[in-house]
């Protein structure tokens, strides 16, 4: 019987035996053989500058615009931080002594106002590895939990392992807050997701050398670890650092000295507060004053007013209307929304204190029934009205809402 003379398989074993002038080749072989050429003739992929379309600052920020309404100040940090950043992997081999040091961010926003929304839209136009993380599931090496090299491991992930390209990253570090010590005292006793996670931090923050475990943690011990230098790797972070307004509050009035200290205390945007923001007051919140040193751009987000909110649910490429529109046109209906029930919905939204995300909770809870039994039905179009919206909300979720 005829069969592979490389692995030895008969015939009836193999989907397909290819004859040769003296032996026989199987498909499974000749798939290896084919990674294996793949591999070895592989190209050294190094980063290189000159591949990359250097977009201005104008331009990041223009791309942000379209999906991202409002927020200003904070599109704007994130433009020039991307650009320089670009900027500063190009000026490595330059033979000037003016090194340029590395900007690291931190963004600062209540809950649903787009910190990491930002993140996922700049991660869209990058042309360097780029990868969000957690801080909530980070803890101390030997603790349950993910080890602080894990968010390189990410990174080298998105990279596809290429570690030149890794090193040229960005990381978005996502709830920063949450690891934040209890009080603004050091902790006498071992914190294990606040203070250490902090200490563990700073050496990827500052520039250093890491040791990263390509399949992470403490689970593969036996593995290989892969050396990575964080010099060129960029920071961002955000956390909604909920309660830091009192923080701020409170030392803006305990400024206050006379009158004239007390009329500039008067004129004092109390409705956002989060804009008079200074790195004492992370430090107040519970950051270590090593890691906000290493965090040198602080910025915020406002708070999404009802303007906002109504030009969030239509205007943006990724819409939330938009994805419903798209989703029932795919089941070839027409889906349209009357003019009262986008107002209906931003309404609720700024009663429930929920932010954009508030506004897919909503919409969630309107559409449901719509979206359950249109699918079965001969329908070719559907107008939502507000009468509708008010049931809908009422019957199925005003309720638990409500209680959140």
């Amino acid at each position: 019987m005829d069969k592979c003379s490389f692995c030895g398989r008969p015939k009836d074993e193999v989907n397909l035996l290819i004859a040769g002038i003296s032996g026989h080749i199987c498909d499974f072989c000749i798939d290896q053989a084919h990674n294996i050429i793949k591999e070895e003739l592989k190209p050294e992929k190094d980063f290189d500058l000159n591949d990359v379309k250097l977009k201005k600052p104008v331009e990041i920020k223009a791309f942000l615009d379209q999906y991202v309404i409002g927020q200003e100040i904070a599109k704007k940090v994130l433009s020039v931080a991307v650009y320089n950043h670009y900027k500063r992997l190009g000026q490595e081999d330059s033979s000037d002594e003016v090194e340029i040091e590395k900007s690291n961010i931190i963004l600062v926003g209540e809950t649903g106002t787009g910190k990491t929304l930002l993140a996922k839209t700049i991660a869209k136009m990058l042309h360097v590895p780029f990868t969000i993380v957690d801080a909530t599931v980070l803890t101390e090496a030997g603790y349950v939990g993910e080890d602080i090299e894990s968010l390189l491991t990410r990174l080298l992930q998105a990279a596809d392992y290429d570690i030149p390209s890794a090193e040229k990253g960005i990381v978005f570090i996502d709830e920063i807050d949450k690891i934040a010590r209890k009080g603004d005292n050091p902790s006498i006793t071992r914190d294990v997701s606040g203070e250490g996670v902090q200490q563990g931090l700073l050496k990827l923050l500052e520039g250093s050398i890491v040791n990263v475990p390509p399949q992470g943690g403490r689970k593969h011990p036996e593995q290989k670890m892969i050396p990575l230098n964080t010099k060129n790797i960029l920071f961002m972070c955000g956390g909604a650092f909920d309660g830091i307004d009192k923080k701020i509050a409170q030392r803006l009035n305990t400024s206050v000295m006379g009158y004239g200290a007390q009329k500039a205390v008067d004129n004092v945007d109390r409705d956002n507060i989060l804009q008079y923001i200074a790195p004492q007051d992370l430090k107040a919140f519970g950051l270590i004053p090593e890691i906000i040193g290493r965090l040198p751009i602080l910025s915020h987000l406002d708070p999404l007013d009802r303007e906002t909110l109504r030009q969030i649910l239509t205007e943006p490429k990724n819409a939330i209307i938009k994805q419903y529109i798209k989703l029932f046109e795919i089941d070839n209906i027409e889906l349209s929304f009357d003019l009262g029930v986008l107002d209906f919905i931003v309404d609720k939204a700024v009663e429930f204190k929920l932010g954009a995300r508030g506004l897919r909770s909503i919409c969630e809870a309107i559409m449901v029934d719509v979206m359950f039994e249109t699918p079965s039905q001969d329908k070719t179009s559907i107008e939502i009205t507000k009468k509708f919206a008010e049931t809908q909300l009422d019957k199925i979720s005003g309720k638990r809402l409500k209680a959140s």
